[in-house]
C-alpha cells in the first residue's frame, strides 16, 4: 500500500527519546489518521482536537505496541478508539444540552458542516456521510484507505464476516440512493 517505511526503526528511535523520529512518524501517518477522523466525525471543528488526542495516545501507548503486528492498522485502531470516545462525549454533551433546553430557554448551537475540499466526487461523499456510523466506518477504511477486509476487521476488533456484511449493506444502501458502481472501481457486487 504505502512506500516502504521502516516503522519499527522509527518506533525504536522514538522510544529511545528521539523527537525527530517521532516527528517523522507523525509526518508519514498524519494524512491517513486525519482522513479517518475527518470522515467519521460529523462536526469538522472537532477533527483537529481528536487527531491531536490520537497522537498523544500514540506517544503514550507506543511501548505497548506489539511489533509482530502491522503498525498502520494498530495506529488506525487507536484513532478509531479516540473517535468512539469523542462520539460518546459528544452524545453525552448533546443529551445534557437537550435536557437544558427542555428545562429552560433554548440553547443555540451551530453545528456547521464544512465541505470536503479535495474529494472529486462530492455526491458520493454526501451519500457516504448519510450512512449509519458502523457502515460508514467500513467504507472509509476499505475504500478510502484501501485496507483489506481482514485489516478492517483487525482495526475495528470485529469478525471478518461482520466486515463483509457491513460492506455489503453499505454498498446496497449507496446503490439505492445513487448508482455509484464506477466509483468503487468494479468492486461493487464483487465483495471479497
Amino acid at each position: 500500500m504505502k512506500g516502504e517505511i521502516d516503522y519499527a526503526h522509527l518506533i525504536q528511535l522514538t522510544l529511545s527519546g528521539n523527537k525527530e523520529a517521532y516527528s517523522e512518524l507523525y509526518d508519514v501517518t498524519i494524512q491517513e489518521v486525519y482522513k479517518t477522523a475527518h470522515f467519521l466525525i460529523e462536526d469538522k471543528t472537532d477533527v483537529d482536537d481528536v487527531v491531536q488526542e490520537v497522537y498523544i495516545q500514540l506517544y503514550e501507548s507506543l511501548r505497548k505496541y506489539d511489533r509482530e503486528k502491522p503498525f498502520r492498522p494498530w495506529l488506525i485502531g487507536l484513532a478509531i478508539k479516540q473517535i468512539h470516545s469523542y462520539r460518546r462525549k459528544r452524545w453525552m454533551r448533546l443529551r445534557i444540552i437537550k435536557k437544558a433546553e427542555e428545562q429552560r430557554k433554548p440553547v443555540q448551537i451551530d453545528f456547521s458542516n464544512d465541505v470536503v475540499s479535495k474529494i472529486s466526487n462530492q455526491k458520493l461523499i454526501e451519500l457516504i456521510h448519510k450512512l449509519p456510523y458502523k457502515l460508514k466506518q467500513v467504507i472509509i477504511l476499505r475504500y478510502l484507505h484501501d485496507y483489506s477486509q481482514e485489516e478492517v476487521a483487525q482495526i475495528l476488533h470485529i469478525p471478518i464476516g461482520t466486515v463483509k456484511s457491513r460492506i455489503h449493506a453499505a454498498l446496497k444502501k449507496l446503490r439505492q440512493k445513487e448508482q455509484v458502481e464506477e466509483i468503487f472501481l468494479g468492486e461493487v457486487g464483487n465483495v471479497k
